[in-house]
Formats: structure tokens, sequence, C-alpha cells
């Protein structure tokens, strides 16, 4: 049976004027005008679009569907104005919310008043004798009650210890480590669901699941392998690997798509655990933390290149990027350019990053799998990143526009809880970049959250994350402002079907975002 879909708007750089597509077998089959739609099938399931836009679904690089579930179901304090709104807001969740352990996420003392994170008798004093587990937004330092700290076993000896400031480091896993152990498999079960449920309602069909022993372990692994949903989860296992026989064993145990994703290198710039040359300037003498040194990012870059197998790391600090910048120039050395292009191999986050070393990543076909939405929460002349770093450092984060100009394959993610999982917030943060000349066009930003996301992913056909005939059907049906759309050079323009122009258009994004109607992938339904 072939699907007819009518009277829409079609984003399709093959075939701009398209208002029509058909759908046989999970497959677009055809796109083109509605009168010719209805003469060439005339037996089709019809499905007016009543104006609505159809585009390719969303990819989302980078997620962590448990942790994401759990501000979902949870308490996510992204919405705290201070110190004190966040811990009535604990108190309150405590108070409604009487057994188990308390797991929050997303506190950010960079906007408060008070410019200070919640201490360990500010958690006591609001959830009394109980484990809460409170992570930072950025995921890399986490505020812990008494009760939760007694549970972990070394801790005051473990890195990254502070008796009443949030912990980072290695003494920041083992709390989460013991705070995800007091969750129950249904709390657990029913967090990832609503994630994918909510991937699904914004037209993403497919996540990036980041995974690793630090972050939820083999078991949370384990279970997130098993989920049946319409949201494909492509696995990475962030797990450093010394040679070959490694990397080919610890594939196999976890099946994931490769070693990469979250293997971090360095930490997070609100954290003050980012790797950076230089202090940060509103901490004396300190440059972060580093977590896997220069031999150890080369032999698993080695490992995994021999091995034909995608390795990748967690970089945002300078520091860090240079560390594995040269670690794959040495392998590109051994092994040559054509060999590591062909592994796919990739960098999450790579905020902070020169045109020299873009040159390089683009000449190795290194995929950079950054977010857009961190530069909107904490970009700018007032934002994090200048209170950490200074004006001129900060100036230089996210630099989109210079990694496309160096050819650097881009892949767009949310890191999700850390940002909204919006695709269309993150399409927007590209385009509206807040450093002069670091933003994208609004095609490219578009394509990084669609096609170049599968690309990242081994997926490259050619044709996927498109809409052409011949591509398979994954799409999402929007409700957006009729009258008005974006071009890709982000001028503002009127729907046209007029062929001469060759200029598929976008919604607007400077207003309201566009309202997922339908998502659909490889031809199933799987939202609306």
């Amino acid at each position: 049976m072939t699907h007819l879909l009518l009277n829409g708007r079609v984003y399709s750089p093959a075939m701009p004027d398209a208002t029509a597509l058909a759908v046989r077998d999970g497959v677009i089959a055809w796109l083109g005008s509605d009168d010719v739609g209805r003469a060439q099938f005339p037996d089709a399931r019809i499905t007016d679009l009543d104006g609505a836009f159809v585009a390719p679904a969303f990819v989302d690089s980078h997620v962590h569907l448990t942790a994401t579930g759990l501000a979902l179901t949870g308490l996510d304090l992204r919405a705290a104005t201070s110190l004190q709104h966040c811990l009535r807001l604990l108190a309150d969740h405590a108070r409604a919310q009487p057994d188990g352990v308390i797991w929050a996420h997303g506190w950010d003392e960079t906007a408060w008043p008070e410019r200070r994170p919640p201490s360990t008798d500010d958690l006591d004093a609001a959830v009394g004798d109980r484990p809460a587990y409170l992570a930072r937004v950025d995921v890399h330092s986490a505020a812990a009650s008494s009760a939760l700290r007694r549970l972990a076993p070394g801790l005051p000896d473990a890195p990254g210890y502070a008796a009443q400031h949030p912990l980072s480091g290695d003494a920041h896993h083992r709390v989460r480590s013991v705070a995800r152990g007091l969750l129950t498999a249904e709390q657990r079960r029913k967090a990832r669901a609503a994630a994918l449920d909510t991937a699904a309602s914004l037209g993403i069909v497919a996540v990036h699941e980041c995974a690793g022993p630090d972050i939820g372990g083999l078991e949370d692994w384990d279970e997130i392998r098993g989920i049946e949903h319409g949201v494909e989860i492509v696995g990475y296992w962030g797990e450093p690997v010394d040679d070959a026989q490694q990397a080919r064993a610890l594939i196999e145990r976890t099946k994931a798509r490769g070693l990469a994703g979250d293997l971090f290198v360095d930490g997070a710039i609100g954290s003050r655990t980012a790797w950076l040359h230089e202090p940060y300037s509103d901490t004396e003498n300190c440059c972060g933390n580093t977590y896997l040194d220069a031999e150890a990012i080369s032999a698993h870059l080695h490992a995994c290149t021999e091995a034909g197998i995608t390795a990748g790391f967690h970089v945002i600090g300078d520091a860090a990027v240079s560390a594995a910048v040269d670690a794959l120039e040495r392998v590109v050395d051994t092994f040559g350019a054509p060999a590591v292009a062909r592994c796919g191999h990739r960098l999450e986050h790579l905020e902070m990053v020169t045109e020299e070393q873009a040159r390089r990543l683009g000449a190795w076909g290194v995929f950079a799998s950054v977010q857009p939405n961190f530069d909107a929460l904490w970009g700018g002349d007032d934002g994090m990143y200048t209170q950490r770093l200074g004006r001129q450092r900060a100036g230089t984060l996210n630099p989109f526009a210079l990694l496309a100009s160096q050819g650097v394959p881009l892949a767009f993610g949310s890191d999700t809880p850390v940002t909204s999982m919006n695709p269309w917030k993150t399409v927007r943060a590209a385009t509206q970049h807040r450093t002069p000349g670091s933003a994208l066009s609004a095609r490219a930003a578009f394509t990084a959250a669609t096609r170049g996301a599968w690309r990242a992913a081994g997926v490259r056909d050619g044709i996927i994350g498109t809409l052409v005939p011949g591509a398979v059907a994954s799409y999402a049906v929007w409700e957006t402002d009729e009258s008005e759309v974006h071009a890709p050079d982000n001028a503002v323009q009127r729907w046209s079907t007029d062929q001469r122009s060759r200029v598929p258009a976008l919604p607007r994004l400077d207003r309201e975002l566009p309202r997922c109607r339908q998502t659909v992938h490889r031809g199933v339904a799987i939202h609306g």
C-alpha cells in the first residue's frame, strides 16, 4: 500500500517546489505536486497535511537517556532562579516523594544572585537524613547529602572530594554510582520511556546514547540495549583500551557502535573541570582536570583504528582538544588519513578549537559532535563562559562556522539532560550564535541535526536524512507559521513554489517554534 501525503510544504533540496510525497514499504517513493500524485497513485491511502511542513526527522547526536528521563520524571532544577529557590524546590519534592533516593538535576549557580552552589549542610537542612543527589547542569559535579555520602566507600580519599562543596571527578562518580544503585528497576524503566517518548514527540527518530563505566555502568547500558521503542538508539561506550584485541572484545561485549562518546579526557567549564592551558579567570591556579593523558589517548586511538572501530573522546578545554588532535596526528602518521577517515572517529563538544586544529580534523574526516545550546545558555559577554574564562577566551568557544569552513563534518546534539532536547532550539542556537562570525546558515544547521548526525553514526548511504526517492521514510510533520519561512541564508521570505528559486525554505525560528504533529521512522508512525 502506498501512503500519499498531500497539500503540504516539503523540505527537500532535490525538489524545492514539492507539496506532496508518497511512501511505500517504509521508503520514499515519489515527490511532486498534489495533482500529479493523485494521478500517479490512485489507490493510495491519502493524508491531507492541510499546509503543514514536512521535513526529514531529527537525530540527536549526544544523549543520556536514563538521566534525561530521571529529570523528566523527577526533580528538574534548571528553572531554579536562586540558591534559595533551588532548596525550596528540593524540600517540596522531598515532602511530596517521601521514599527512596532523591535524584535531581540542573542547578546552575552562575546565574544565581548568591553565586554559590548548594552545600552539604544546605541539602541536609532540606531533606534531613535522606540520600540526595543533585547534579549540576553540566553533570560534571554534584551536591550530595550526608546520608548519600556515607554510603560511598572511601569517598573522603577520592579525587574531587570536598566536605561541603559539590563533588567532582572520581568523588562525583562514586556518589553517582551509589545514587544510581538506589533507584529501582521500575524507576529506570519509566525514566527511559519518558525520555524516548519525549524525543519522538519532538520529531527525533534516532539518538546517540553516550554510555560508559562512569556514567551508567554496564547494567544501565544493557537495560538500554534491551529497550523496544520506535526511536532508534545508536550506542557508544566510553571506555579506553590499549590494543586492537581489547577493542574488538569490548565491542563484542557491549555491541556498541564505537568506543567513543563520553570517554572523558576532561570535564566541563562550568564545573571548572575542563582541562585548560591557562588557569580559569575566576579561580587562581586552577586549570581543570585531566582524566586521560596523551599516552592513553594515543593508545586508544591506535587500537581502535587498527581494529576499524570508531573511537572518540569528550573534549572541552583547549588542553584537552590539543591532546586529542595531537594523538590523532600520530595515528594518521601510522595508518594514513584514509584509514582514520574510514573509522569515523568523533570528538564530543570540541568547544575550544583553533583554526589549525580544525583544518587537521577536517582533512582527517573526524566528526565534531557539538551542542549549539551551550552557546545559547552560557555564551555572551555576561554568560558563564565569560565568568570562568574572561571575555577574550569566551569569544572563541563553539566556533561552528570555523569548523564548517575547514571541512569538519558536524553532528548536532543536546547532551540532554544538560540542554533541551528540542532540536529546533538546537538549530536556532546555531544560527543565532552569540559570537559574531560563528553562526551557521539555517540549512547548514538543519543538516547537522539530521543528515550530519546520521553520518556521524556511520550511516553514509548519501541519502538518509533527506527527503528524496529511495531514502528511508523518516520524517516529521510540523505545525508552523504558514506565511513566512527562513531561506538558507537566514533571510525572511514567503513560501514559494517557484522552481526557478531552487531554494527550499525552513520555518522561521525567531518566534514560536514549530510544533510536531507526527513523527515517522522508516514508514512507521512513532508519534502522533
